[in-house]
This record gives C-alpha cells, structure tokens and sequence, in this order.
C-alpha cells in the first residue's frame, strides 16, 4: 500500500493467535524479534514449538525486580509455604518510591526487606540509589535480547535498550520467587515504524505524548511493541528509553527497539567507565591489576550480543503497522489530567496557562541529559515568583554525573527544590504535591486525576526544556532558544487507518456451555452499578497514597475503593450488599455487586489493590468493554472474575450516561449509575441477563473464563495454587 504523507498512518493486519504454533520442518515459521526472545525465556515446550503472539507459556525470566512492594511479596511468599529463594541471582530489591517517608514504620519496613535480602543472598539497592528501572538499566540487569521482568508498570522501558521488559503483579514475584517461573500470554505485535528526523528542540518525549494522544483508541492496548524504521538512528538512548516507558501510558506491554550501532556505542562508553574505577590504564604499563569485571556489563557479553545480534524475520506477523514522520512533528505537552490528550505546545503557548509547580522527577526524564536540558533553559535565570520547581535525579550515578557537569548546580542556582533519588511526586508520595485548584507541569509519565496531589489539581506532561521554561514563565511554555523557524508547522497530528482482516471473531456471536472446574460457580448474580467511563485507572480505583501502606486491611480497602472516582462507591456498594437480592441463590451461585463500566478498565499501575480492593468490597465480577491487561493480570490472580460484553457497555452508555457518552457520569450528574437493575451471569452457558426495574429482560453472549482460570479462582487466587503445587507430593 502507499503510505499516506501525513504524520502518521496506521495499518491493522492479520488475525490473532490462540495457541502455541508447531514448526514446520520447512519453511521455518518467521518471528518478530520480540518473539524470539520469548522463545529463548519460554520452558516446557515441546520441541518443534515455536512462540508466537497469543500463545500461553510459561516463562523464566532473566531478572525479576520489585522495589517498595517487597514487603507483601515477602508476606505472600512465606504465606505459600515457600522458605527458599528458587534463584537469588534472578532476584533484584530496589527501594525507591517512599525514599522521603523516614517515619520510624517506613524505615522498619525498608530494614526488613535488606535484611531479607542478606538473608537469601538477594541483590538489594538501598534507598537513595535509584529508582528500580534505572538502577536496571545501569546495572545490567535490563541487557538486550533479555527478558526481565517487574512488579511496577513501567517496565516496559527496558525496551529502550532491546530488552523485552513487561510488568508482573505481586503474586507472579511471590511465585518468580518460589519457583523461577510464571505465566505469561504473549501479547499481539505492532510495528511502528520511526521515519525521518526531529526538528531542533523536539525530543523523544515529545514523540511519546504525540502517539498517546493521537492513537488514543486503544490501538496498541496490550500489545508487544516493536519500534523500527530510519529515524530510530537519529534518537538517543535517553529518548528511547523515554519513549519505552510511556508505551505503559500508550496501553502497551512491551516496546522493544532495535539493537543497533547507537546503542553499541552507548554500552561502549559505559565500559569505559567502568574501567576508570581504579588507577589502573588499558594504555600503560601499571602493574595494577585492571578493575574486577562488571558481572553483566563485561567485553564478553557485548561481543557475544554484536555475534548473535536478532531481527525480526522476513514474513513476521503483526497485527497492525503504524507510520511516525518524525520531521512532522512539533513539541506536545499532555494533559490536563490524561495522557490522552496531547496539545501542540504553541497553542497551549498561546493559552499562557499559569502554574504554580514545575517537576523534573522520575524514571521517565532525570537522566543526565534531560538534567542538562533543563539546566540550558534555566542558567542566568530564577524560578518565578509563585511557583515552585522541584527536581530528582533517577539515580545516584545521574545526579554524580551531572553534578560533575555543572548541571546540578545550575539548577539549584535557579531555585530548584532538590528531593533525593526516586518517584516521590511521581507517585504521589512526599513533598511538593499539587494542592487543590494547582496547575502543574511536569516530566513524569502520569497526569491521571489524583495522582500527583490534590484530585482537583490540573496536571501536564511536557519534556525537561518545556518544563523549565515554565518554571521560569511561570506560564506553561517552550524555551526562548526554540525556533519556531526551524519548526514544521503547527497542528494536531493526523494519521489514516486502513482496517483489514478482523483481528479477532466476536466473543458474542454465540453462546456454547462450557465445562466448569469443580467449585467454580455456575452462576454471578446481584446488582449491576454502571460507572460510564473509560480509562478508569488503578489510580481511580485504588489510590496512590495507601499503596504502600502494607499493613492496610482488606476490610479498609474496601472503604477506600474508587476513592479517587467517587468517593461515594464504597459505601454505596456496601449498602447493596446488604440488601437481599431478589435472583435466586444456590450453592454454586455467588452473589455481589456487579460493576459494568466502559474500556481499558484498570489501565495504569501494577498496584494489586486495585483488584483486591474491589473483590473485598463486593464485587465479584467486573463487566468491560475491555481491560488493561496489568489489571486483569491482578483480577486472575487474585481471585475476581473480568469479563468483556462490549454489546451491554453500548447499551447501558445509550440509555443512562450524559449526552449518551462515556466520561461525564451519569444524565443526573451522578458517577456511579444505580437504576436497580439486576444482572445474572451465567458462566456455563456464556450469558448474562439483566432485568430493569420494570422486570424487563435482555440477553447478552459472553466469552466465559476457561479452566485454568476458574482452578486459579477455585484455588482463591495464584498464591493458593502456588501453594497447592508445593504441598503436592511429587
């Protein structure tokens, strides 16, 4: 096909697949790289098995990281019987994102995870070091052509070095732990192809926010990304590794670039470095011996990866193909309070939004250059009056560098408030929060609602320069040093999207009874409440600020459940399920409240609670047009059914949100619709039937959860079944 001269254009192709494929003795079956590297991490294959998208496997990851949800996964592990490490050296403990909370309970906690760790000879980075996936990164332990995975959402920016990263929830750490493996379903892959290159002062964040606010529909939603194309040459790691770790934001699992001479360059100077720890010299005749080598980031290993270096094969399926002219784009800042939503900067220039907090913090944009970036903005100039511009480096090695610069000082010479190494503000935890009624700017990844302060603050996203500019303007704006000359011009990006096969049949199309796992239910009944939102994320489900609460029953986050949505949910459901409901029960029928809301339930964080919370207040099902796949991850995991009928969300959206669309509540203004319908699941038959107040009836297909789902429900969760396995005589 031709492909459009507009910014983007945009493919979809091919249908998904379901089960493992078997290889063929010839031709061989073609690969994406992604794929490939799966195959490597994947046990338990029968030989001829080739990895493809879709496929259920069981993997055994390089590396597996958690960072302050150590402690429940410790609780989880000894809960499960387990009493030994299956592979310390898989294992990494970084702490970073309470690293301001020096509360005697926080420190407590922080002394019982090291002391684990020293215990089962565990790799441990104290707090100060870093935030996890930098520390990674640095560390080696994120290495091309490697799966590694983590307990937090943003793994995915592995990625910007050619490693496969995607997030895991608590549970699958607890069971990594124990055993080494866990499950995985490979997800569908999307190409993006990277064309031309940025105009002077547009950066890789830039990139990212444009695609999340553009392609803002679910396209790339729980799908593998490879980034390929011309212009990938002309990007800095840093930028990669930005633009890997927004495709979290993006709906992404994973966002893979390829393994190039930038990037070979890149591992060269950190070997240099690495050899000016001593007073040794490759260049003379010292006989002090040359520094002890990095254990994973050595000579050997890079000229082992340049020998075997991997590339998708010709033929390779993808389900969709996007198009990015990099030499169209112009600088986009986020928000308010939604990736996706991307604004060209000129236009919000024109705005002159005020702010009053500024934030270069995070994962996303501390490293060193984005220091640097900020500091060329901010030198010869102070932070405005009113506002209040907070910086942390990613890392300890970041903030040494740059302070070895010059950057770091510039910064606070600027009025810059430092806060030590990690999320902090990011998460929502510690100094500088948005208070209600702030407009802040900041270089992070998240602008949900809630998230960074106050629910009735305004947040936007923006890249370092935009950020410090703003700091200075007090106003949200680019430097002075960005030409508009230089620029293309000003616009919202356009794209084309060409539909071909259907990617897959309709789950509703027919129902067919299903076998059930004994003790599964048979049937779901209760009240259907209807929250007429997409997007709604971990965030709005499950606040930031009790995430790391460890101790926090079951019982109080049920209290606290939707908070940040409304705040009324809690105790509205706790009042139905108070209530008798008038569908009939049965030994093999669970009762409860049943959720119905719009897509991309669960989308954000890989905080647990986000299902558990909803379990434990009642609610047994969750009904969606579709899930974020973190979430639904936890929901399996834990025990709470997920189930998507995109035909009722359609119908429920027509007849009781406003103006009969998703986003603004109810036609009362209300958030949480409760209209006294019930709503009857049956999961043998693939149905779910929901009466109206009137005792009017209607009938919607289903696709059921399968068996190995029901055992890990029947089980209450994967922590039971791991449990199960061990007490197993073998």
């Amino acid at each position: 096909m031709r492909l459009s001269s507009s910014l983007f254009s945009w493919t979809r192709l091919g249908p998904t697949r379901l089960l493992a494929t078997a290889a063929s003795s010839s031709p061989r079956v073609p690969q994406t790289i992604i794929e490939k590297v799966v195959q490597k991490y994947t046990v338990g294959l029968p030989d001829g098995k080739v990895v493809k998208a879709g496929d259920y496997v069981m993997i055994r990851p390089e590396h597996v990281m958690t960072h302050d949800n150590t402690g429940p996964v410790i609780s989880k592990f000894k809960s499960i019987g387990a009493t030994r490490i299956e592979n310390p050296r898989q294992t990494v403990f970084t702490l970073d994102h309470d690293v301001q909370n020096k509360s005697e309970k926080n420190l407590a906690k922080y002394a019982n995870i090291e002391a684990f760790a020293r215990q089962h000879g565990i790799n441990f980075y104290p707090a100060g070091r870093g935030i996890g996936h930098q520390v990674l990164v640095e560390e080696g332990y994120a290495f091309p052509h490697t799966l590694t995975v983590a307990s937090d959402s943003h793994s995915n920016m592995y990625g910007g070095v050619g490693c496969v990263g995607t997030p895991i929830v608590r549970t699958d750490a607890a069971a990594l732990w124990a055993t080494g493996k866990t499950w995985w379903q490979v997800p569908r892959m999307v190409k993006v192809e990277l064309r031309g290159t940025l105009a002077p002062g547009v950066t890789g964040k830039d990139v990212i926010v444009a695609l999340c606010g553009s392609f803002n529909k679910d396209e790339v939603l729980n799908a593998a990304i490879e980034f390929t194309g011309d212009g990938i040459s002309a990007l800095s790691v840093d930028d990669r590794l930005t633009i890997a770790n927004m495709t979290t934001e993006w709906g992404a699992l994973v966002g893979v670039f390829p393994v190039d001479e930038t990037l070979f360059s890149w591992y060269e100077q950190g070997l240099k470095k690495l050899e000016l720890r001593t007073f040794s010299s490759s260049t003379s005749s010292s006989s002090i011996p040359p520094p002890p080598e990095h254990p994973r980031i050595n000579r050997r290993r890079l000229d082992a990866l340049r020998a075997t270096n991997l590339h998708s094969d010709t033929g390779a399926e993808y389900s969709s193909h996007l198009v990015f002219d990099l030499s169209t784009l112009v600088p986009h800042v986020s928000g308010p309070n939604s990736v996706k939503v991307s604004t060209p900067l000129p236009v919000l220039e024109d705005a002159q939004i005020p702010i009053q907090k500024a934030y270069l913090v995070s994962c996303t944009n501390s490293r060193v250059s984005d220091i640097a970036a900020a500091a060329a903005v901010m030198k010869g100039n102070k932070v405005a009056p009113g506002v209040e511009f907070y910086i942390a480096a990613a890392s300890s090695v970041v903030q040494q560098e740059s302070e070895r610069l010059g950057h770091w000082e510039t910064l606070i010479a600027s009025g810059a408030k430092v806060l030590p190494a990690g999320c902090g503000p990011c998460i929502g935890l510690g100094t500088g929060l948005l208070e209600e009624g702030e407009t802040g700017i900041s270089a992070t990844n998240r602008n949900y609602k809630g998230r960074m302060g106050h629910p009735k603050a305004q947040a936007y996203l923006a890249s370092p320069a935009v950020v410090a500019a703003s700091a200075v303007k007090g106003f949200i704006c680019g430097p002075t040093s960005l030409d508009p000359a230089r620029l293309p011009p000003t616009g919202t990006p356009t794209f084309s999207l060409a539909i071909g096969a259907s990617s897959a049949s309709s789950s509703t199309s027919s129902v067919s009874e299903e076998p059930l796992y004994p003790g599964f239910p048979s049937t779901f009944s209760g009240r259907l409440l209807f929250a007429p939102q997409d997007n709604l994320n971990t965030d709005a489900l499950y606040p930031g600020k009790y995430t790391y609460q460890d101790d926090i029953t079951l019982e109080r986050q049920a209290q606290v459940v939707m908070e940040n949505y409304d705040t009324a949910f809690a105790a509205l459901v706790a009042s139905l399920n108070q209530q008798k409901t008038p569908l009939p029960n049965s030994d093999n029928t669970k009762q409860g409240v049943i959720l119905v809301s719009g897509y991309n339930f669960g989308t954000g964080s890989s905080r647990e609670q986000a299902a558990t919370a909803l379990k434990a207040a009642g609610v047994p099902v969750v009904v969606a047009g579709s899930f974020g796949d973190i979430f639904k991850r936890n929901a399996i995991n834990n025990g709470l059914v997920c189930l998507e009928c995109p035909d009722l969300i359609k119908d429920l959206t027509d007849a009781y949100a406003k103006d009969g669309k998703r986003g603004a509540g109810g036609k009362e203004g209300e958030l949480t619709v409760n209209k006294g319908h019930e709503i009857r699941i049956g999961m043998m038959t693939g149905s779910i039937t929901v009466r109206g107040p009137g005792g009017d009836e209607k009938v919607y297909g289903i696709r059921t959860v399968g068996a190995s789902v029901q055992e890990l429900w029947v089980c209450g969760g994967l922590e039971g079944y791991i449990l199960k396995s061990i007490q197993s005589p073998s």
